[in-house]
């Protein structure tokens, strides 16, 4: 039979790891898009480093599910949300020269799904 030190510990443990599983299961999903309206150039320079150091951008090529619309905002919201996703949404990975913005509304659409946390 356990003793009671034990059960408690473990009944405490057991509280943990549920408050663990609601805290993770009920925290909203964010993504990194473009901003509306950012300035093209600048756009054009983050998504070039995004692709370059580590975002999936194999998708807004000319024959990927999320080449369409064939903007440079759309292909940079997909790229900036990449790279953003690969580093598990640290601080600092979803500015991009002041060009991009979390939103917690899936940008996904048609085929083309945007990774989330």
């Amino acid at each position: 039979m356990a003793s009671p030190k034990l059960i408690s510990v473990m009944s405490m443990l057991v509280t943990t790891m549920v408050l663990i599983n609601v805290m993770i299961v009920g925290a909203a999903k964010t993504w990194c898009v473009a901003k509306k309206g950012a300035d093209t150039t600048t756009l054009l320079s983050a998504l070039n480093y995004a692709c370059g150091a580590g975002a999936d951008c194999e998708p807004i090529q000319s024959t990927g599910l999320c080449f369409n619309p064939d903007t440079v905002e759309g292909h940079a919201s997909y790229a900036f949300n990449s790279y953003y996703q690969i580093q598990k949404q640290a601080d600092g990975s979803c500015d991009f020269g002041g060009s991009a913005t979390t939103v917690e509304i899936d940008p996904s659409y048609e085929k083309c799904v945007y990774p989330s946390s």
